[in-house]
């Protein structure tokens, strides 16, 4: 027989989930070789509208942000250097080790892949770099939740090769076979440049809103095109190396992207009195307390299938219960601010 949530349960469960909330994100841009003029426009900007808005939208400080391109004379001012395999490796390698438990370390590739799911590569000048140089490095990087987008053509072999705990890793496509340039990245940065993929409304966008948002688009582009899709978005956050196209957020796929933002917040850096409270020693720990409890829950939910379902909707309003006592607490302790 079902069980009676308590109001304060139901309360809850029209609550967004927000987690990562008081790290810092770090990230790394990087666009590849373009082949053709074309691109090379398409892609740089791609990396300077993602830029733009996790500056003035997330309010992700320019040191915290490493742009690297096929030519960096192009735009000086925000090019690092050259998008070389070496550069890359040494960038994220130092992202990460300034990282912590908390924060989260952003990749984002945009541009052309090549090879099969057992060897893939992104397109770099010089030597590519290949999905297992990504893993060598990522794995000496230890604290912070890793995010790593590959938007690029043939992606697909990068989501088994980096899947790992504490992980997010999405790709524009299923496989390394799927080789037709993408669409994936100009939809996933638009939906950090505006508020189209914000589902919930709490002014962000979690790593799992911006992909169903850019997955959607894409089947809708080629849709209205009469064209086949060519391109099918996989992400895997659950460390279990395979991908899911549509993840839920709820059970297996999309759990820990659902609680992953970029920037500390708020609809735009106008929001400061917002971002002050969440530097607030008490807020944070609140809120470091609060992303325990919805890591409680996720795991919960994932073992519901081999629970007695009356021993199961007890844990969950219990934990549903403290989760609601927690935000209260937070947003008392914020004087008030959501």
């Amino acid at each position: 027989m079902a069980r009676a949530f308590g109001p304060l349960a139901f309360v809850m469960l029209a609550v967004p989930l927000v987690a990562q909330s008081g790290g810092r994100a770090r990230v790394l841009i990087v666009t590849g070789v373009s082949g053709e003029p074309q691109y090379a426009e398409q892609f740089h900007k791609q990396a300077t509208t993602m830029i733009d808005a996790l500056r003035t939208r997330f309010g992700v400080p320019d040191s915290d942000i490493v742009y690297l391109a096929e030519n960096p004379a192009r735009d000086a001012a925000r090019i690092k250097a050259a998008s070389t395999k070496e550069n890359v490796e040494r960038e994220l390698a130092a992202l990460g080790g300034r990282s912590k438990t908390g924060d989260v370390l952003f990749v984002l590739l945009i541009g052309h892949g090549s090879g099969d799911d057992a060897a893939t590569r992104f397109n770099v000048p010089g030597p590519d770099i290949t999905a297992a140089d990504f893993a060598r490095v990522l794995d000496g990087i230890g604290g912070p939740t890793i995010a790593v987008v590959n938007a690029a053509s043939a992606s697909g072999g990068f989501l088994a090769t980096l899947s790992g705990p504490n992980r997010v890793i999405a790709t524009a496509t299923k496989s390394g076979m799927e080789r037709n340039q993408t669409r994936f990245a100009t939809y996933f940065v638009q939906a950090y440049a505006s508020d189209v993929a914000d589902a919930d409304k709490d002014g962000r966008v979690s790593v799992l809103e911006a992909f169903d948002y850019a997955r959607r688009e894409v089947a809708r582009a080629f849709e209205q095109e009469n064209h086949l899709l060519t391109e099918h978005a996989m992400l895997d956050d659950n460390g279990d190396r395979k991908g899911t196209a549509a993840p839920d957020g709820r059970a297996a796929d999309g759990a820990l992207a659902r609680r992953v933002f970029l920037g500390r917040g708020g609809a735009s850096v106008a929001d400061a009195a917002a971002r002050a409270a969440s530097s607030d020693p008490r807020v944070a720990a609140l809120e470091r307390e609060k992303d325990a409890l919805e890591t409680r829950i996720d795991s919960l939910r994932q073992r519901k299938a081999s629970m007695d379902s009356t021993a199961y909707e007890k844990a969950l309003e219990g934990l549903l219960v403290q989760l609601a006592e927690k935000n209260k607490a937070i947003r008392d302790a914020a004087g008030g601010r959501p």
